[in-house]
């Protein structure tokens, strides 16, 4: 832990952003900026709203509904830190209660009716918080925090009773924080240290606990967030408003469940385009995991692939445990940005170096050689027989004079290095202690980043909490591998905010003439047939072989010469999944005769099976090139999301794919295709040409523009194999299945 401390698009940019708007490539008009109360395509924002939370984290009064200062009442202690809170952020507090004349020595109002002037903030004690939010709808509160549980978590009834509360919330015009959330908000604040801050957002109070334990150790937090159930207000909205605050340097959050997808990544969207960046510990990863979520918020959880992929499209860095929450949330919100993105690892042992520099580069950290010049200069106070091209192994860092900080201050001197990991395995003073001070000395006159991993189990040594978590710029880990995971989220990190463009800036905001066409196409409820299936294709731009529908032996054969032979042959009908299971797909026909026969054994399979057919495909057949799969499918929190992967087959048996969630852009199009384990056939192996890789671009981009405009419409699309040809050939649709809503 820290202690107390766009790119020019090209040609094929433009073209493929306006493929994604369903036009034909030539020039791209920029999109501006998404504003309030723009809408895309299907009449969802593409802009953020930001809540005036001021006068919740500030208020200028606060109403205490239920106050008590009777011993041993529940209540009590509630009400003692509300006061206390109320005094240091400077409001006026107002205890409500019916029975009581005063709490705490302040007067009591028997009813909201009767407080002396308008609050920013109620809080409300009592159980059924129904009548409350009325009254204090008629009283024009700003805020209102609702503790009580009993709510969605429980089940049906609970979710009915939230919904009667969401809904009053609604009508009243109060902003409502809860139910089932704690006094998390209130908590006290260090506010003697310096430097950005950490906000905290939780749907569990008690794993935020570590997080705002890190003011302990010299890192500064400035707001928690505890969200509950979120009836009304929810984490995107505290994510807008922090990514707006000057003091904030990383936001945290600990999440079990999204109320509103399109609002969380328009809430990272904020974040992203202010270079904020966003810590997250989203839980759901397992099956057993999502139940125990759904069963404590009564939220869905999501597909965790999808929430993977959308919390990636939006630099939002995601986290398993606490500790890393911790460590890399303290790492962004303190240190500036990298002058480079080069790792050196400087120990005072050959082992632990070697050990270390094996890690990182399995991280996928860069550990560039120090050139032979640099090298020189540090051998004149490392003897030579000691490695000091990267890992530098010093031996034993000297303790009697200069030569130890002249060392570190040359490796920093490096204009390939951006980071300096040094792990000190255990206290070895006067070794260990003379190395931790010239390295907090060195760090106070860089810019550049100076990590040090303290592996002593105690972690009571003065040099580790005093001299290390005294210093405001060196990054204090107790583990490897959190120093790690951290360094490569930091420059991950700038390295995502350098190059982001919003999305949303460039979403369509009207329907293509495309989308015109498809409709013509859909039949609500149903299946559509492979032949209607590339129809819809063709009205948005995407290749489909040569292909005619045929309901005749002579018919066929009339269709193949036309087509041109080889011809595949296919059988057509509206609820036909599987063909290739049933026999219904034969394949190189190449003479009339072979026609006419498939012909006839598919319809007799057909009849066999009980499948309805509308006609027989003959189509062209398309041999040479990569089997990918493309498709749309619905999510319950973000809606319709495209898939792309290695297809064919096999594509169930291999489950390589990758997700995106609309709307996304060409790079990150590339970068699904880029995370596959199989994206090495794209570019050709064992003698084979490289794949048109910018047309299976053009595809995805299609698609998506398919998924918004027709997302309500479509519950599935499914392309494959999508054959994507050698380079410059482009790509072809053999087979499609979509399914209407």
């Amino acid at each position: 832990m820290l202690g107390s401390t766009h790119g020019t698009l090209t040609t094929d940019s433009r073209r493929a952003r306006a493929i994604a708007c369903g036009e034909r490539p030539g020039p791209a008009v920029h999109g501006r900026p998404a504003q309030e109360g723009d809408l895309d395509v299907s009449g969802r924002p593409l802009h953020a709203d930001v809540p005036d939370l001021d006068h919740f984290f500030r208020p200028r009064s606060v109403a205490v509904i239920g106050a008590s200062d009777a011993e041993g009442r529940p209540h009590t202690g509630v009400t003692r830190q509300l006061a206390d809170w109320a005094e240091r952020v400077g409001a006026r507090l107002y205890p409500v209660h019916p029975s009581r004349p005063s709490v705490f020595g302040l007067p009591c109002s028997p009813s909201v009716a009767d407080l002396p002037e308008q609050v920013d903030l109620a809080v409300v004690l009592v159980g059924d918080p129904l009548p409350v939010i009325e009254e204090l709808a008629d009283a024009k509160a700003r805020f209102a925090v609702v503790f009580a549980s009993g709510f969605a978590e429980t089940g049906p009834e609970g979710e009915a009773a939230q919904r009667r509360l969401a809904a009053a919330v609604e009508r009243s015009g109060v902003r409502l924080l809860g139910p089932n959330t704690n006094l998390n908000a209130f908590e006290h604040f260090r506010d003697d240290l310096e430097g950005p801050a950490i906000a905290l957002i939780t749907q569990s109070g008690h794993q935020g606990r570590p997080v705002f334990a890190l003011q302990e150790l010299g890192i500064r937090l400035s707001h928690w967030a505890p969200t509950g159930n979120e009836a009304d207000l929810e984490t995107a909205d505290f994510l807008s408003y922090f990514a707006e605050q000057p003091e904030i340097g990383a936001i945290a959050c600990y999440l079990e469940g999204l109320k509103d997808g399109r609002s969380f990544l328009l809430a990272a969207d904020r974040a992203a385009r202010r270079g904020v960046p966003v810590v997250a510990v989203k839980v759901g990863r397992t099956e057993t995991g999502a139940r125990t979520a759904a069963s404590h918020t009564g939220k869905l959880t999501g597909a965790d692939a999808v929430v993977d992929a959308a919390l990636r499209q939006y630099g939002v860095i995601r986290v398993d445990g606490l500790d890393e929450l911790q460590d890399t949330a303290a790492l962004l919100a303190r240190a500036r940005p990298p002058r480079a993105d080069g790792v050196v690892v400087y120990s005072i042992s050959g082992g632990t170096g070697a050990h270390v520099a094996d890690l990182a580069t399995e991280a996928g950290l860069r550990l560039p050689v120090l050139s032979e010049a640099r090298q020189a200069e540090l051998h004149q106070w490392i003897p030579e027989y000691l490695s000091v091209a990267n890992p530098i192994d010093n031996g034993g860092h000297p303790v009697g004079d200069s030569r130890g900080r002249k060392i570190i201050d040359a490796i920093l001197d490096d204009p390939e290095v951006g980071v300096l990991i040094c792990p000190i395995t255990g206290p070895f003073p006067p070794l260990s202690d003379r190395l931790v001070r010239d390295l907090v000395d060195a760090a106070a006159h860089t810019d550049k980043l100076v990590c040090v991993v303290w592996g002593s189990p105690v972690g009571t040594e003065p040099a580790y909490r005093e001299v290390l978590l005294g210093s405001s710029r060196v990054a204090t880990f107790r583990t490897v591998g959190n120093c790690l995971n951290a360094v490569r989220a930091y420059l991950a990190h700038h390295r995502f905010t350098t190059a982001y463009r919003s999305p949303f800036d460039e979403a369509p905001r009207t329907p293509s003439p495309s989308c015109r066409k498809a409709q013509a196409l859909m039949r609500p409820g149903e299946q559509l047939s492979e032949h209607a299936a590339k129809q819809l294709l063709r009205a948005y731009g995407i290749r489909v072989p040569r292909e005619q529908l045929v309901t005749s032996a002579a018919a066929a054969v009339r269709a193949a010469g036309l087509v041109g032979y080889p011809v595949v042959m296919k059988a057509s009908g509206a609820r036909i999944a599987h063909k290739t299971e049933l026999g219904l797909v034969k394949i190189g026909l190449t003479s009339a005769s072979q026609v006419r026969d498939a012909y006839r054994e598919l319809t007799d399979i057909a009849r066999y099976e009980d499948v309805s057919l509308d006609g027989v495909l003959v189509c062209q057949m398309v041999e040479q090139g990569v089997e990918m799969v493309v498709g749309v499918t619905h999510d319950d929190l973000f809606g319709p999301t495209v898939t792309v992967g290695l297809g064919g087959v096999l594509v169930e048996v291999l489950r390589d794919t990758a997700v995106g969630v609309p709307p996304f852009g060409e790079e990150q199009a590339r970068d699904m295709l880029a995370g596959l384990r199989g994206r090495a056939l794209l570019d050709g192996v064992r003698g084979r040409p490289p794949a048109d890789l910018d047309a299976l671009v053009e595809v995805v981009l299609r698609v998506q523009r398919m998924a918004l405009e027709l997302g309500d419409q479509v519950a599935e699309l499914d392309i494959n194999p999508l054959m994507v040809l050698p380079q410059g050939q482009g790509a072809v649709a053999l087979d499609a299945l979509a399914v209407c809503r």
